[in-house]
């Protein structure tokens, strides 16, 4: 299984975790050439996270707390960074 499979590590200041992904799939998602499975997996976290405070932020109950409103504006300036274009202008949906 281990040549099926590649092990990322994540780490923080005080704790680590460990993704198990099958090589397959990395190389399904890769979109260019020579990129690494640490930056596919770190764009699909990124993606991921964009996501999810979008979401908490545009389609929640309620008006959300600032400092969820500062981590949506912060998250998605790191995702534009990254990315070379924002949020709306990848997925479509922009508010």
């Amino acid at each position: 299984m281990a040549e099926e499979t590649v092990t990322l590590t994540i780490e923080d200041d005080d704790t680590t975790d460990e993704l198990t992904v099958p090589i397959a799939m990395i190389e399904m998602l890769r979109e260019e050439e020579g990129e690494t499975p640490a930056e596919i997996i770190g764009d699909i976290a990124m993606f991921g996270l964009a996501q999810r405070i979008h979401g908490a932020i545009h389609h929640g109950q309620g008006e959300p707390p600032q400092e969820v409103k500062d981590a949506e504006q912060l998250t998605m300036e790191l995702f534009e960074e990254r990315f070379g274009a924002s949020y709306g202008e990848l997925t479509g949906h922009d508010h």
